[in-house]
């Protein structure tokens, strides 16, 4: 049932309504936003959708010759350019959603001051508009992934779905509070590219998880598996990486365990984040 609209005459307060979920009931107006910043990415492009298939070729080639041949890691790490190339994908699609999210509201600010609509709209469509841009990306890592003899099981399957949906909840989170915050304090947004600078190193990207567990005592790496992204990373290695079974490949100890705290973790960070952006929401257009 839908709820009864106001009376005629009857005052609203803009945004005391159902935040997210006043986003999920206009899912119209957020696919209008979603498409029309796809558009303007590739806007003036001759290459256009290409472009977002030549990237991760490009980096797989690179990552094959440079670091694979030339520094030996293809000796050390079988399939190194796949567990590279996996590991950055899902950090860049976290730093592109949490980074765009941040801005999202100062960005539409002309928007935000004119007409109302659901402010969290601005770092959903974000996110959005990241996981439309990554799925290029990750169509090139199983394509490239087949080649090698991939064959994933359903369990794999659903890892590589488990580590996009904890990015995308984690980042949507977050976006929601730092933007908030942003919206008042721009500091927040310099304090978002130190923590998007870590991210590809506070997780398995260019190494892999044993190394830590070797070098580090054990409770710094329990430490260290309770970060969402290291378990994102690792079960969308997973996913693509372990089935084509490098030689001494090792799931990370608890991983399932990992996993599930880091899907609490992330919606924690969004009902905290959506509390967050509630509170600060009445001083948006004033402060824009």
């Amino acid at each position: 049932m839908h709820e009864p609209a106001p009376a005629f005459g009857t005052m609203t307060s803009p945004g005391s309504r159902g935040g997210l979920l006043d986003v999920m009931r206009r899912r119209y107006l957020l696919s209008l936003i979603v498409r029309k910043e796809v558009q303007i990415r590739y806007r003036g492009s001759v290459l256009g959708w290409l472009w977002s298939y030549v990237k991760p070729l490009v980096q797989f080639a690179v990552f094959y010759f440079a670091i694979g041949v030339f520094l030996g890691q293809n000796r050390q790490v079988e399939y190194f350019p796949l567990y590279l190339l996996a590991g950055i994908t899902v950090v860049t699609f976290f730093i592109e959603a949490f980074s765009n999210g941040t801005r999202s509201l100062v960005d539409n600010a002309a928007l935000i001051k004119k007409i109302y609509l659901p402010r969290e709209m601005f770092p959903v469509a974000s996110m959005l508009i990241a996981i439309v841009n990554t799925l290029p990306q990750i169509l090139v890592l199983i394509g490239i992934a087949l080649l090698f003899g991939w064959a994933p099981s359903l369990l794999q399957v659903g890892a590589i779905i488990l580590a996009i949906v904890i990015v995308g909840v984690l980042a949507t989170g977050l976006s929601l509070l730092f933007g908030s915050i942003n919206v008042t304090f721009r500091d927040a947004q310099s304090f978002v590219e130190i923590i998007a600078m870590c991210a590809v190193w506070a997780s398995p990207v260019m190494y892999q998880w044993h190394m830590v567990a070797n070098e580090t005592p054990e409770w710094v790496f329990d430490i260290y598996r309770l970060n969402p992204l290291t378990a994102a990373v690792e079960l969308f290695h997973y996913g693509i990486w372990f089935p084509l079974n490098p030689a001494g490949a090792e799931v990370m100890p608890a991983l399932p365990l990992a996993a599930g705290i880091a899907a609490v973790t992330a919606l924690v960070a969004l009902i905290v984040g959506q509390i967050v952006f509630r509170r600060l929401e009445g001083r948006f257009a004033q402060d824009l």
